[in-house]
């Protein structure tokens, strides 16, 4: 069985990362184990955790009105899921579903918060690594976007 920090290391999130930044963040970490159909949060809880999956995958949703449930992107093997842990009021602006057995390593938010206070570079180096998902999120949904209303429209 591997460490948290052997698993850290392996990510892509922590490509790159020093290992006393990587033993560290260890530290405010677990490996937990979600089940297909389980809600890890919804949409406007408290975001106290992000997690890396390992395994599996895991559905981000939003309520539609009439059209019920809808996915806004699906994550799996390699993707990090949760930002809101990183940005006041941390509150999270989407339902998460695992669609399947999913092994995750989960972050304490808490933990996380006051290790970046008390170590500003690792704290600049998570939240640029966040940054980038976001970018990358962003771009991924404009594309979506694109893809469904269509790209063919003239600018207003």
């Amino acid at each position: 069985m591997k460490s948290i920090e052997t698993l850290l290391r392996e990510h892509p999130f922590f490509a790159g990362m020093a290992a006393a930044d990587i033993a560290t963040l260890a530290g405010c970490a677990r490996n937990e184990q979600l089940e297909a159909g389980q809600t890890v949060f919804r949409e406007g809880g408290e975001a106290n955790r992000f997690y890396l999956i390992r395994h599996g995958r895991v559905a981000l949703l939003t309520h539609g009105g009439n059209r019920g449930w809808l996915t806004v992107e699906t994550l799996q093997d390699g993707d990090v899921l949760g930002w809101s842990w990183l940005i006041p009021p941390y509150r999270w602006q989407f339902d998460a579903r695992a669609t399947s057995r999913t092994r995750v390593t989960a972050f304490d938010g808490n933990c996380l918060r006051a290790t970046c206070e008390a170590d500003n570079r690792l704290g600049y180096d998570l939240a640029k690594r966040f940054a980038g998902e976001l970018a990358r999120r962003t771009a991924a949904t404009r594309l979506q976007l694109l893809d469904i209303y269509g790209g063919d429209r003239e600018r207003a």
